[in-house]
């Protein structure tokens, strides 16, 4: 009887260890698939309620007037924002910004002066305060995300 049940423990134990094993990939990048070039940056944003026109009309003199800067100069293609209507309310607001390639995020001491000279040390001060003043006490950041697209190659 211990035979038996010492072989079947062994029977499911090897059988358990098979299903959890990967499967080999059988998609080749840049033959079944390419990674695109363009990262999206996804900030995740709970604005408390009631607050939300408050932060809106912030992020139209802050974030939104920087990233038409950024988008001027090229070191960002695109960005968005986006309110989140249904959910478990962590989040409530996503502010997307496009680069045109993982290298605009890469710390580089002449595009941050180029962006400085577009912008002004008065608007980065302002942005600063409006930040200090009123986003630290309406809305907490839940998160950042970087993400890259896969592209399917559907031809073959």
């Amino acid at each position: 009887m211990n035979g038996i049940f010492k072989s079947i423990s062994i029977s499911a134990a090897t059988a358990c260890l098979a299903l959890s094993t990967p499967a080999a990939a059988q998609l080749k990048v840049w033959e079944d698939y390419t990674p695109q070039k363009t990262v999206v940056e996804l900030t995740y944003v709970k604005v408390d309620e009631g607050q939300l026109g408050f932060y809106l009309e912030g992020l139209k003199g802050t974030w939104v007037k920087a990233n038409e800067v950024s988008k001027k100069l090229g070191q960002i293609s695109d960005y968005g924002i986006y309110v989140v209507p249904y959910g478990d309310n962590d989040v409530n607001l996503v502010l997307r910004v496009n680069y045109p390639n993982m290298a605009e995020l890469d710390a580089d001491k002449a595009k941050y002066d180029k962006f400085m000279a577009a912008w002004g040390e008065a608007n980065m001060e302002s942005s600063n305060k409006t930040v200090r003043e009123l986003y630290n006490n309406i809305r907490k950041i839940q998160g950042t995300y970087i993400l890259r697209e896969i592209k399917m190659n559907t031809d073959k």
